[in-house]
């Protein structure tokens, strides 16, 4: 497309930039299944945050990587076990290039970084523009050509370059292209290199640059904060950053990302009550906010839910707390937009895997990141009492997600996921459903029956699968944890699995997991329809009315940006 044609996306974004005061960084960000710029429910959260911004004419621009070659494909194997390919994209296909370009040097070369552009287009048709960063140039060194190529891939250093281009490059390109913002939103650690170039334009003034940095963390679990050793710092930032002055902000014994953002953030906030409280614990004499996230309804809405949500609730695309009222829609309307959903997640699974499941079968869904405290494998831990629940009350288990590469851990749990779906085949249906996506994502949550989750406490920052499942009216049967530990009144919009105590046993987890769902859930489920469907809209009216990105992007705003 040309950038000269009136209309065009980059002569819309030259009549935004001036009045655009806030921008949000972000590794990661999920646009639109065809562009595989995100991984999993970091980039979730930004791309429903950019269609919340838009909607409400917020005046935002995001930042993020080109990821030419996405997170990774997953196939699994005849053995069970995962197998990664990169999963291209065509960024010509979806996107603008803009003239721009910056460098930044990174083990002493210049690595020349463009922007391509993407319009996020809101309810109002206000426009929330996205910038991809690439390094794919001709004038780069081979070796720095493929850094934005595949998204958390590489060694320390590779990273490290990584994130130099997203925080570095991201303030640079901004200011390239005329931006000047006020507000700068770390989506996590992997920006707080942004910090560092802000300090270069006001030496000294570390205060400024505070009130003028939000941070958002989201990585409970200690092992998840970036952190880079000395030596491959100066040999990797030696020639742009002066790594002794980064030494005093980071006070530790290598750069760790989390705790360099913390001291350059005038604001800092997690995910969820809990979870800002378990980083306040994490990081003591930091203040921590709260900010649960939320979800953006028109996205996520199952074709048939939205369709229904649209005769009897109008308006709420834009006002999503009018879903309050979701107690009075006809228990048959409801229903029917469900089953809808659900045929059309049955097919996606025949489609995928040949498996053609009963309609009578409740579905039970589970799918996340795979690593070791999501616990994927919680739900196999007694396979024999699965079996006899299921005697009982019949189901069926539909599983997916993807383990990173280096997570061996996670990789071990979707290989003995496959084996517990082996020995139970023939008596059981699990099913896993590969190259868990956008899309895949969006049938899941709207089709299932019940949405499974079970980390370990207090590990999870908020979770927000299970936010789109309640806003279809699937109901959540989950850990009290992240997000659920506010949403969840014990038999009206769903169940808690356990007390929620921090540091449960395992084995408590696992009984408390079959006792409510072989006691209460699944009886209930074929038992008593009434009552299943008005559990169904309480789902929509309590949560989905709360649990939305208008309602976090408007306390972003006023709480964050506006401060």
């Amino acid at each position: 497309m040309s950038k000269d044609q009136p209309g065009s996306p980059a002569l819309r974004l030259a009549a935004a930039i001036p009045r655009i005061r806030i921008a949000y960084l972000s590794m990661e960000i999920g646009l639109r299944p065809e562009m595989r710029t995100y991984g999993g429910g970091l980039g979730m959260l930004a791309g429903d945050s950019a269609r919340a911004a838009a909607d409400l004419e917020i005046p935002m621009v995001f930042v993020s990587l080109v990821s030419r070659e996405g997170y990774l494909r997953q196939e699994i194997d005849e053995a069970g076990r995962q197998v990664e390919w990169p999963d291209p994209w065509d960024p010509e296909q979806w996107t603008e290039p803009l003239g721009a370009k910056v460098a930044v040097a990174l083990e002493g070369r210049e690595v020349w970084v463009r922007p391509w552009l993407y319009h996020v287009a809101g309810r109002l048709g206000f426009e929330a523009p996205v910038i991809l960063l690439d390094t794919d140039l001709p004038e780069n060194d081979p070796r720095d050509r493929t850094l934005t190529h595949r998204l958390y891939a590489g060694d320390h250093a590779w990273r490290l370059k990584q994130e130099a281009v997203l925080g570095i490059g991201g303030v640079r390109i901004l200011r390239a292209l005329g931006f000047d913002p006020d507000t700068f939103h770390m989506n996590e650690g992997h920006a707080a290199l942004l910090a560092l170039e802000l300090l270069r334009h006001r030496p000294g003034d570390v205060q400024a640059v505070r009130e003028q940095c939000i941070f958002t963390t989201h990585t409970p679990v200690e092992a998840g904060h970036d952190r880079f050793p000395w030596d491959v710092v100066e040999r990797v930032l030696g020639s742009e950053v002066a790594v002794a002055d980064l030494r005093t902000h980071c006070r530790e014994d290598s750069l760790n990302m989390t705790r360099l953002a913390l001291e350059l953030s005038g604001f800092v906030n997690g995910v969820a009550k809990r979870h800002a409280l378990t980083s306040a614990r994490m990081f003591p004499g930091v203040r921590v906010r709260a900010i649960t996230n939320g979800v953006h309804g028109p996205t996520w809405a199952a074709p048939s839910i939205a369709a229904l949500y649209d005769r009897h609730l109008p308006d709420w695309r834009h006002e999503p707390e009018i879903l309050v009222r979701a107690d009075y829609l006809p228990d048959d309307a409801m229903w029917a937009a469900h089953e809808e959903a659900r045929r059309a997640l049955l097919a996606e699974v025949e489609a995928r895997n040949g498996r053609r499941l009963s309609p009578d079968l409740a579905l039970v869904g589970f799918a996340r990141r795979m690593t070791g405290y999501k616990r994927p494998g919680l739900l196999f831990e007694d396979p024999d009492r699965l079996l006899a629940i299921h005697g009982r009350t019949p189901m069926a288990v539909l599983v997916a997600g993807k383990a990173h590469p280096a997570d061996t851990g996670g990789k071990a749990a979707i290989h003995h996921i496959h084996q517990m779906a082996e020995r139970l085949r023939g008596k059981l249906e699990v099913v896993f459903l590969e190259d868990y996506g956008m899309a895949l994502g969006k049938l899941m949550t709207g089709g299932c029956d019940i949405w499974l989750n079970t980390p370990l406490p207090p590990m999870e920052a908020s979770g927000t699968s299970g936010m789109k499942a309640a806003l279809n009216g699937v109901l959540n049967l989950s850990v009290l944890d992240g997000w659920w530990l506010e949403g969840c009144v014990e038999g009206e919009t769903g169940w808690a699995i356990g007390d929620g105590a921090g540091g449960a046993l395992h084995g408590q987890d696992a009984a408390a997991l079959f006792a409510t769902l072989g006691d209460t859930v699944l009886p209930l489920y074929h038992g008593d329809r009434k009552r299943w469907i008005g559990m169904m809209k309480e789902a929509v009216s309590k949560l989905g009315s709360t649990f939305n990105a208008h309602r976090m992007m408007r306390r972003y705003a006023t709480e964050a940006y506006l401060r």
